[in-house]
């Protein structure tokens, strides 16, 4: 299976390993037909699941897309499995260096980012492949990032050229109003395409967004 190693932008789909499997899956395929440009698996896992029987059933229904997969936090899974491209982490671990040394292969590596520029400070010195900006409106699934000032990701654009993500709460219509605003290179996106009734026409909302089109 060819492994993507870049990251440029567009939507990135972050999907919930504690959903029922078949549903999950279901919704994974159609929102890939919608387009998808990256995929990672959030660190929510059911107790006593297969993780890697999950990511390679994910990797098939990738594969005809050629679109990377990260793990989220969990980088020893990058050890077992060749499926994964790389690893997001929610806080730059301080041993990244010997983690990317232990993986032994040129892997994807992003972080969140909740507003502090020292964040893409640190992504710039480490040559980060992107930083995820959480959370921009208020969501469930964000858990407990603080909300980011638009204007952040506007610095955060001229002190870096890695690509940046915004994510929290985003739907297609604050995606098309905020890319208006401030420069960003993508939209990260968890229930506002994993459990829309059609995540095909949400992924496709999103990409429209993006590129400031209208439906």
């Amino acid at each position: 299976m060819e492994i993507v190693n870049t990251i440029e932008g567009g939507v990135y789909l972050v999907v919930d390993p504690a959903l029922e499997r078949e549903t999950l899956l279901k919704s994974i395929k159609s929102a890939l037909a919608g387009g998808i440009n990256i995929v990672q698996i959030w660190n929510n896992w059911p107790a006593q699941v297969d993780k890697l029987s999950l990511i390679r059933d994910i990797a098939r229904l990738c594969a005809p897309y050629s679109i990377p997969i990260l793990i989220n936090e969990d980088w020893k899974l990058l050890l077992e499995t060749d499926y994964l491209a790389g690893v997001h982490f929610d806080q730059l671990p301080d041993d990244l260096l010997d983690i990317r040394q232990a993986v032994g292969r040129k892997i994807i590596i992003g972080v969140t980012c909740s507003g502090h520029l020292d964040t893409v400070h640190s992504a710039n010195q480490y040559n980060l492949d992107y930083i995820s900006f959480c959370a921009m409106f208020p969501s469930s699934s964000a858990g407990s990032c603080n909300i980011v000032l638009p204007e952040t990701v506007q610095q955060a654009k001229a002190i870096t050229n890695i690509p940046l993500f915004i994510s929290g709460g985003m739907t297609p219509e604050n995606t098309a109003m905020l890319k208006l605003k401030i420069p960003f290179d993508g939209v990260a996106v968890i229930s506002g395409i994993l459990v829309a009734s059609n995540p095909e026409k949400e992924a496709k909302a999103f990409q429209l967004a993006l590129n400031n089109q209208k439906k």
